[in-house]
């Protein structure tokens, strides 16, 4: 049988699926094998509906959730990148390390977005009920 046998709609849904399904396995590796990962996602699940009581706005929704996703994401491509160097580069080499500390900078820049959005968000919506 062909690949794209049974059209192209066919063979995309297959191809979505599939990745769907990598998708979820490294979700749950991450969520697994990461403490820090499974603190971001209690965070989110915390701070979801104080975003949903803060938010002026769905612009301001948006902001919210786009902040925690991000740092989820990125520390999602951490612990790609740290795996990865542990598994080519077991022992102390310089290089590894860089790696592994600009992996580790991004996620830190990550979160300082986070506390950013989050304080700004949250500066106009409390300083609009103690104006009131």
């Amino acid at each position: 049988m062909h690949k794209t046998e049974g059209g192209l709609m066919s063979l995309l849904y297959r191809r979505l699926v599939g990745a769907t399904g990598f998708s979820i396995q490294g979700l749950k590796s991450c969520f697994r094998y990461e403490e820090a990962f499974r603190v971001e996602v209690f965070l989110v699940v915390v701070l979801s509906p104080l975003g949903f009581y803060i938010a002026d706005s769905a612009q301001d929704l948006a902001l919210l959730f786009a902040a925690m996703l991000i740092v989820l994401i990125v520390e999602l491509l951490n612990s790609a990148v740290e795996a990865v160097v542990d598994l080519v580069s077991p022992e102390k080499a310089e290089l590894a390390g860089r790696a592994k500390d600009q992996a580790s900078a991004a996620v830190m820049l990550s979160m300082l977005l986070f506390v950013a959005v989050w304080a700004a968000i949250g500066w106009q919506f409390f300083a609009g009920v103690a104006g009131k």
